[in-house]
């Protein structure tokens, strides 16, 4: 089945690739309007098969069409395409002509990701900058919203019959991700590979790339705490309005965002003694709620069951109504707020491991060398969070300055949760936050993933695509012998 499935892939990339920017545009902005179609239907079954709220469902379904319109509006725009030219030199006959510009590299592999039904799914962002780069898609869909994942599928088949593209262009394969999950990854027609999800799926994506006669890139996004460092100053301040936010913050989804505060950060203190135990009151009162499966509820349960005997960890509160670390009680988990010494956690290694749901350890360090050391110690993430004045930034620059190396996003006063897609956004990290931290898999750059750079030397206009044709049909910005310009060469 995978090999039938991965040579439709490839002849498709073959047909795909060669179809303008213009009609791909319209092709993604045609998935749009398939799913919007369907939405009332999509967003009921998503309900049903994950416990997550009709309204966080809307909120990322129109998410999800937002940004296959924004890959559109960025293939009309062209200059991602990164087009250079350096024509030849009368003064010098023997220099070339060449011309340079980013490539499609052929089939990709999507997984679907069970927190994110639309987002980070069928249609979502790995998937839309694929298609967007020029390169055919073979979704693995997950078991966990399977209904979902194959109506989305099929309004993206209805849009690809509609916009005129080159059959199996898009294909959706469920199956366990041990076998049809690497047998896809393994197949020497696949090209790269884009996955959102826990760090052994991750790793195991990884190794089975590397098993292959040509390896082949995975960008996989794993694991990530997402440290938040609570500055002495603003908590003398602002440590009720805090408490407050980072509670809706922890519990947000659940905890099942990749972005949730795992850890937070502060020097020992009046302060943040008094945030914590604001904190741990705010996080008492939110109610128990349902994770998106079983599977995720028992890992969550071990997990806080974990690290709640190891030595020096104290919880500081916990929702009511729940054992949480013994028996499963349904799907519902409660919110855990632990804390311990700095130096309890600097001897143990554990600490820093994800717990993925509403769980956050508080790190309380003796002094700001020990929180220094704390945050050096720490494996790459995909935000580091700092909470301060202006006056705890001319104190603290060289604990700030750390915390700059440790993530792909660096966040200042606001909680790390929530995620813009645009330009600008970086959603990747060093690892183990992702596999390769030069890439995001959120915003427009996140097409950067699926292409690589060509050159061409001596081609006629004739033959170039037209990014690089003397006459640029496309009136995109080009880097002509070292001069940005829209205009054709002279």
């Amino acid at each position: 089945m995978v090999d039938a499935v991965m040579r439709r892939a490839q002849d498709a990339f073959f047909e795909y690739k060669k179809i303008t920017a213009t009609n791909r545009s319209l092709f993604l902005e045609n998935i749009a309007g398939a799913i919007e179609h369907i939405r009332e239907d999509a967003v009921a079954i998503a309900h049903k098969e994950t416990n997550l709220p009709l309204a966080r469902l809307n909120g990322e379904l129109t998410r999800t069409t937002s940004q296959l319109k924004l890959f559109a509006n960025l293939l009309r725009e062209g200059s991602w395409v990164e087009a250079s030219i350096d024509t030849k030199d009368a003064a010098s006959p023997a220099k070339p002509d060449l011309r340079k510009m980013l490539a499609p590299m052929g089939p990709v592999i999507v997984f679907g990701a069970s927190n994110f039904p639309f987002a980070f799914s069928t249609a979502g962002g790995d998937t839309a900058s694929a298609l967007a780069a020029g390169c055919s898609v073979v979704v693995k869909g997950h078991s966990a919203h399977a209904q979902t994942s194959q109506l989305i599928f099929g309004a993206m088949k209805k849009a690809s019959d509609v916009s005129g593209m080159p059959a199996y262009t898009v294909q959706h394969v469920m199956g366990s991700g041990s076998t049809v999950g690497r047998e896809l990854v393994e197949h020497p027609y696949a090209k790269g590979v884009g996955f959102t999800g826990s760090f052994a799926g991750g790793r195991a994506l990884v190794e089975y790339s590397q098993r292959r006669e040509q390896p082949i890139p995975v960008f996989a996004e794993m694991s990530s705490i997402n440290p938040v460092v609570f500055y002495p100053d603003t908590l003398s301040k602002n440590a009720a309005a805090l408490a407050g936010v980072y509670a809706g913050s922890i519990t947000l989804g659940v905890g099942q965002f990749c972005t949730n505060p795992g850890i937070l950060f502060g020097i020992r203190g009046e302060g943040f003694e008094k945030f914590l135990d604001l904190l741990g009151e705010e996080l008492s009162k939110v109610q128990p709620q349902k994770m998106l499966h079983s599977g995720i509820c028992a890992s969550y349960q071990k997990g806080v069951g974990n690290m709640l005997s190891q030595q020096g960890l104290k919880v500081l509160s916990r929702s009511a109504g729940v054992v949480v670390g013994e028996a499963e009680v349904g799907l519902d988990a409660a919110a855990v707020l632990a804390v311990v010494s700095g130096e309890e956690f600097l001897r143990n290694p554990q600490l820093t491991e994800e717990v993925f749901g509403p769980y956050s350890l508080a790190v309380v360090c003796a002094d700001r060398a020990e929180l220094l050391q704390a945050l050096q110690g720490l494996k790459g993430q995909l935000t580091s969070t700092i909470m301060a004045t202006e006056s705890d930034r001319a104190e603290y620059g060289d604990v700030i300055e750390a915390q700059h190396n440790l993530a792909g996003r660096i966040i200042l006063n606001m909680p790390p949760t929530g995620v813009e897609v645009n330009a600008s956004m970086v959603h990747g990290g060093p690892y183990p936050a992702t596999t390769d931290a030069r890439f995001t898999s959120v915003g427009t750059t996140a097409i950067k993933r699926w292409v690589r750079p060509v050159c061409l030397q001596n081609f006629t206009d004739g033959m170039l695509p037209d990014a690089l044709k003397n006459s640029n049909p496309l009136g995109i910005m080009r880097l002509v012998n070292n001069l940005y310009t829209r205009e054709a060469i002279q």
